[in-house]
């Protein structure tokens, strides 16, 4: 498999059918662009219609070209793409990029017909990338087997490797990456995906030592575990792997849906993965290019403390507003370091963070460099930016800013309001990370800052991510809801505590069972046709006395009727009233692309008003775990507020934990976990609702 990636990404011989003598049209730019880019390989026009193209041979069908080929660009009509790939397979051809359109992205009819191409190429052992797609570039060996323009275009190779799913999206922000001075190593688009997809694709130019970053455009995730594969090994090399993923809300997936024939999946889960799989998530595609280009030009900062120096106050504040909205921390300059700053600034300045030098930096310029060295030599701050207006002394600036980058031990970014490319180009040659605005500069060190965190999590956690064997499942071969005292049974051999329960076949069995376990008593409905109790009035709390359990039993099983006249019912479970302070949701769900997901929430049955859950891909650690309750806004009340005391966290986190050990060894038997509400005290963690839903194998 990798030779065959080989071939596609690096080939040295490449055929394309139905080439053509209009180096304007589809199938003749990627011919134009290897010759005027003098690929090294050797070039094969195939097409009946030619007997040479531009000087160069061209051969009738593929059989007649001499000697072993690598890659065959295929641009022929939707028509003749199958027999295309016969011949092909004949001549022992190693890999093909299909531009064609007309198949899955159409409908059933094309569904059909790219089933069938697929199904030949693995027949033959060919790879395929596409169809309907713009194919490949790789500039270092000027392999331009791409009809995108960008193709023609200067492409003189760049520490970046753009991978898209959109091939319209990811061509045209090359053109804008170019004019900031970001130049990429590969760009590859990789269409329907009907053989090799985004995420081998990624693997592959990733492990280049050329490349220091990774950006890809997703419009769905078709490979889950590859996808986390992927980025494992991307945050344990130091690559950051930079994605913008399309379909982010419903309108948004129904829109993917309909382009591309294939659902955008949970963007709540694909978010999660992100975070804790150490992807950098970019909002859009002028985000994601601010992102690269700070991979690209700084080294990663060892915390979160940010130094600003500016030439407007207005600018700082509105840094400094920004800063604490994505999670950084303004640093606090020393004394000395203000001094320092007092004996070159005018007294009408600020010297503390963020610094201004106001308005006199137009007119002395080369202040701005010494004071921002200042800055950033201050030992509080860990990452700088400076701000920039219009200046007269463009080319002066640039070099101030050249001189502090080969001074500089810390990163740093500038945020410049109207800097012109040919500006931009000569910083970014110097590996000088510029932004148009202060924003998106605040964001871009805001991302630095999170993948150094997630890259320092995951090399601590990397003896704690190794699971023991886990005990024996006892799962139950059935399908659907499992008894409530069945599902105790299994979780409590994965250390997940249950208020406990027995169940009642009549009131008076009721009676008995609260009096052993004494008061107050919860009962509730038990039935594998209510898996929401309260929706059908099936459960009571705080009950007293036998005549209150009396009546709550017969209420409740009238009121189960009263909800499924067919409702199958097992009696009523009796339970000890438990409290806490807090109740929080944990929960598992078979996701169709990851597995098993743990969730993550405040609020117990709020939690769906209240829309504030964490999720991860199971297994999580402990302090995985403990990073998932910080992500929710309302973690503050974990700690205790208006005199309740802290919950025990060290409890709550182990409990998260071998839930999600749970989850991740009952894989595809799991289709869904809640244990909600579970109740948080500074004594306990204690689940007191429990739904398992299983599958049979």
């Amino acid at each position: 498999m990798t030779r065959l990636i080989d071939a596609l990404l690096s080939p040295k011989s490449i055929v394309i059918v139905g080439a053509s003598a209009d180096f304007s049209k589809l199938n003749g730019i990627s011919l134009r662009a290897l010759i005027d880019k003098q690929y090294a390989g050797a070039i094969h026009p195939v097409n009946p219609k030619y007997s040479e193209i531009a000087g160069i041979k061209c051969y009738p069908t593929v059989e007649d070209v001499p000697g072993p080929v690598d890659l065959a660009i295929v641009a022929v009509p939707q028509n003749a793409v199958l027999e295309s790939i016969h011949a092909l397979g004949r001549k022992k051809v190693a890999a093909a990029i299909i531009f064609s359109s007309g198949f899955a992205e159409v409908g059933a009819d094309g569904i059909r017909r790219q089933a069938e191409i697929a199904a030949a190429a693995i027949t033959v052992g060919m790879r395929l990338l596409g169809p309907n797609c713009l194919g490949v570039v790789n500039a270092y060996e000027r392999v331009m087997a791409s009809f995108a323009q960008l193709a023609l275009g200067d492409t003189p190779g760049g520490p970046f490797a753009l991978v898209t799913q959109s091939g319209a999206l990811g061509s045209a922000i090359i053109g804008v990456a170019k004019k900031r001075g970001l130049h990429f190593g590969y760009f590859v688009a990789t269409g329907n995906e009907c053989d090799v997809g985004f995420v081998e694709v990624m693997e592959e130019v990733i492990r280049d030592p050329r490349i220091k970053v990774g950006a890809g455009f997703i419009e769905s995730v078709r490979d889950g575990p590859g996808l986390v594969r992927l980025a494992s090994a991307a945050l344990s090399n130091g690559r950051p792997l930079v994605l913008c993923k399309l379909g982010r809300t419903p309108a948004g997936a129904k829109a993917v849906a309909s382009h591309t024939g294939s659902l955008a999946g949970s963007d709540r889960v694909f978010d999660g993965i992100c975070r804790q799989y150490g992807i950098v998530r970019a909002r859009n595609d002028e985000q994601l290019l601010d992102f690269v280009s700070a991979f690209v030009n700084c080294p990663l900062p060892e915390g979160r403390r940010l130094g600003i120096l500016t030439r407007s106050g207005g600018a700082g504040a509105l840094m400094a507003d920004r800063a604490s909205e994505v999670g950084l921390e303004m640093a606090v300059l020393t004394e000395g370091t203000c001094e320092r700053l007092k004996s070159i600034l005018p007294e009408f300045g600020s010297f503390q963070n963020p610094v201004d030098v106001t308005g006199m930096g137009m007119f002395n310029p080369g202040m701005i460099g010494d004071a921002f060295q200042m800055v950033l030599d201050d030992p509080h701050v860990d990452v700088g930016i400076i701000w920039m207006g219009s200046t007269r002394e463009v080319d002066f600036m640039v070099e101030v800013f050249l001189d502090l980058k080969r001074k500089a031990r810390k990163p740093f970014v500038i945020a410049w309001v109207g800097v012109s490319d040919s500006a931009m180009q000569a910083l970014a040659a110097g590996n000088v990370a510029v932004f148009r605005g202060s924003e998106p500069a605040v964001d871009a060190v805001a991302a630095l800052t999170a993948y150094a965190q997630m890259q320092r999590h995951w090399v601590a956690d990397r003896l704690l991510r190794e699971v023991a064997a886990p005990p024996d499942l006892g799962l139950p071969a059935m399908d659907g809801p499992v008894p409530a005292l069945v599902a105790c049974q299994i979780l409590a051999r994965w250390g997940i505590h249950i208020a406990p329960m027995s169940l009642a076949a009549t009131a008076d069995q009721a009676v008995s069972i609260a009096a052993a376990v004494g008061p107050p008593v919860a009962l509730k409905i038990e039935s594998p046709d209510i898996p929401h109790k309260t929706e059908a009035k099936g459960v009571t709390l705080n009950l007293h006395g036998s005549e209150a359990i009396r009546r709550a039993f017969a209420d409740i099983i009238s009121h189960a009727h009263a909800y499924s006249a067919h409702a199958r019912i097992d009696g009523v479970v009796v339970q000890k009233m438990m409290s806490g302070d807090v109740e929080l949701v944990v929960g598992l769900t078979n996701d169709a692309v990851f597995g098993a997901v743990i969730m993550v929430g405040l609020g117990g049955i709020l939690v769906e008003v209240m829309a504030e859950v964490a999720i991860r891909r199971a297994p999580v650690t402990e302090a995985e775990a403990a990073r998932m309750l910080h992500e929710l806004r309302g973690h503050a009340i974990l700690d205790g507020v208006r005199g309740k005391p802290a919950v025990d966290k060290r409890a709550l986190v182990r409990c998260i934990a071998n839930v999600s050990r749970f989850g991740a060894a009952a894989g595809d038997r799991l289709v869904a976990l809640d244990l909600n509400p579970v109740l948080l005290s500074s004594q306990s963690v204690v689940a007191v609702d429990v739904l398992l839903v299983l599958k049979n194998p």
